[in-house]
């Protein structure tokens, strides 16, 4: 039997231990309190008073329960809303209907495992139980800093999803010709909207940021030699609501040659539009906009533009989204490193940049052990042919062999070996 406080993430917790069984309580930020509350229930163990551990036992909530609050004070504040949606729709398929009806005491980590192994068994994508565990996760160190419980069943347990199967590859790259036939379609069906296309696979910006993109967000340089040319993504448009990038963070993509002259010539027909309005700053305005002068929807953009270019143009079936892929890809394919790949696609970290965009280019590894066959021809055409003359000593006769050589090849200081076995193996 004890009571003992502790601190954890700046607060105080009291922990009590009776007959194997233990319990704790959040006090606050305050050592005196958590002091104060000690010394209370050391008297009530002292006089035989156990009440508590079935008080807490039934202040626990269950797991449901829990989970909707950690929904909505958490989830909902701190994450986008597609990120909260997402959490929601891994805690409906896949946490509530094990779980829900648990305490958040009683979900031990065997439990945990037991849910691992059952969706590996239903062949699940590794990606999707890693989702969920992460979600579960997440749940439980809320819990722990609520005070509520001391340890996270699902932590370190990702070795254990290893077993599930990889998910499938989605991203398809287009090729370069493929891309010069969809612009030039896309030229035909909406020619108002070709720019955008072309934005997409030379700048790799997703829909939403396609359509929040901003004339103030584009820096054209002072002509097409000047480097210092480059769109800043900084604005997004997802479920008809204006928010931030992904990541939460602005990324400068460079701007290429081509892409800037279509831009220049979509701002200057802009320029003199606005002028005859009397408005001379576009600066705040959207570069892309819907007919009726409003923001472009995205999925107006999928269906009623991407969709017709795609049907009438010859190349693959592909999602809008593969555009962004393609320029992932052709950045590698004509030499790009990983790191400015990563950088300019806005990915969280480079991990990320291998895993969607290495298996695009194969043949790149067999094209670089090619170049060794052409080294070492290389390396045997300057090699001299051997001859049955030996070599004259006479060539090194004017050679002058530094001191310091020689204690080196005597090693300790000496001029020559001082252990026979090196000069003789059988020693």
């Amino acid at each position: 039997m004890g009571v003992s406080i502790r601190k954890k993430q700046g607060k105080w917790f009291v922990f009590v231990t009776h007959n194997g069984r233990r319990k704790a309580k959040c006090v606050g930020e305050s050592r005196a309190a958590a002091m104060q509350v000690k010394r209370i229930l050391e008297a009530k163990l002292a006089l035989g008073d156990i009440g508590l551990f079935d008080e807490s036992e039934s202040q626990i909530p269950t797991f449901g329960n829990y989970a909707d609050l950690w929904l909505k004070d958490y989830a909902r504040m701190e994450c986008k809303e597609s990120t909260a949606d997402g959490y929601e729709g891994v805690l409906r398929q896949y946490l509530r209907p094990r779980f829900a009806s648990k305490r958040m005491n009683e979900i031990k980590r065997d439990g945990v495992k037991g849910l691992i192994n059952d969706m590996i068994a239903k062949e699940l994508a590794r990606s999707t139980v890693r989702n969920a565990l992460s979600v579960l996760r997440g749940i439980f160190n809320q819990a722990i800093e609520d005070g509520l419980l001391e340890s996270n069943p699902a932590i370190r347990l990702g070795r254990f999803t290893r077993p599930a199967k990889a998910g499938a590859v989605k991203g398809i790259a287009l090729t370069t010709q493929e891309v010069v036939e969809f612009l030039d379609t896309a030229r035909l069906v909406c020619p108002e909207y070709r720019t955008l296309f072309l934005l997409a696979v030379r700048a790799g910006l997703r829909r939403g940021e396609l359509v929040a993109l901003q004339w103030g967000d584009i820096a054209f340089g002072r002509d097409e030699q000047d480097s210092n040319r480059y769109i800043l993504v900084q604005h997004n448009y997802v479920r008809r609501r204006h928010t931030t990038t992904k990541s939460k963070k602005p990324r400068r993509v460079d701007m290429s040659r081509e892409l800037r002259r279509d831009l220049i010539e979509l701002r200057d027909a802009r320029l003199l539009s606005a002028h005859l309005q009397g408005k001379d700053d576009i600066s705040s305005e959207w570069v892309f906009l819907s007919p009726d002068g409003n923001i472009l929807d995205p999925d107006n953009l999928y269906h009623r533009y991407f969709v017709p270019v795609l049907a009438k143009s010859r190349i693959r079936k592909i999602r809008l989204h593969d555009l962004r892929h393609t320029f992932g890809s052709l950045l590698i394919q004509n030499g790009a490193s990983i790191v400015y790949v990563k950088d300019q696609m806005g990915h969280s970290s480079i991990q990320i940049t291998v895993d969607t965009y290495g298996h695009l280019i194969p043949g790149a590894n067999v094209s670089y052990v090619d170049r060794l066959d052409g080294k070492l021809a290389e390396n045997k055409s300057t090699n001299r042919q051997p001859t049955a003359t030996p070599q004259q000593p006479e060539e090194n006769a004017g050679l002058e062999i530094p001191s310091y050589v020689v204690d080196l090849l005597g090693g300790g200081g000496q001029s020559r070996t001082v252990d026979l076995r090196v000069m003789s193996p059988s020693l």
